[in-house]
């Protein structure tokens, strides 16, 4: 997991890590989606469910999109990663999302960091770390490489402002 520190330029946290330049400066990474994950995360708000999208892109289009549909839906899987899953595998008639990106406006909850392992979704860029540390260390090890599945590289904080506001207003609200 690559951490960009509350305001640093994701192209210089780009720079420290050898191993994942290619990815920020091969045209992968585009804040244009994370964008668009945030989008969906307020139209989650405006719906009165937890605000986070996700959006799932392949070669440079974007293949599917989501926002959480729990409460709509009454249903525990209704989380957006796994909504946006669904619809690229529709979309790719495959279950094998290989080549794909998701973008999330809040780590993955383990459940969905398995199912986008599963997939095998290459990247991973998240708007916002999770608070909760040991969801830090679940998805650390959930998206390491094992026996029978790749290394999903995943990045986090690249739009922390932004996701971190509409999930605070979101909370202010309920409370």
């Amino acid at each position: 997991m690559k951490v960009i520190e509350p305001g640093q330029n994701w192209k210089i946290a780009a720079l420290r890590s050898s191993f994942h330049v290619h990815i920020f400066f091969g045209g992968k990474m585009d804040l244009k989606y994370m964008k668009l994950a945030l989008r969906y995360a307020t139209e989650a708000y405006k719906k009165n469910e937890v605000p986070v999208g996700a959006v799932i892109v392949k070669d440079g289009n974007v293949i599917s999109y989501a926002f959480n549909k729990k409460e709509c839906n009454q249903s525990v899987l209704e989380h957006a990663e796994l909504i946006a899953i669904r619809k690229a595998e529709k979309k790719l008639n495959n279950w094998r999302l290989n080549g794909c990106d998701i973008y999330v406006t809040l780590d993955p909850c383990p459940m969905c960091a398995g199912a986008i392992k599963q997939a095998r979704i290459s990247n991973v860029f998240s708007a916002l770390q999770n608070s909760d540390a040991l969801n830090t260390d679940l998805l650390n090890k959930i998206f390491s490489a094992d026996k029978t599945n790749p290394e999903v590289n995943f990045y986090t904080n690249i739009c922390s402002f932004e996701s971190k506001k509409l999930l605070s207003l979101f909370f202010k609200m309920k409370r």
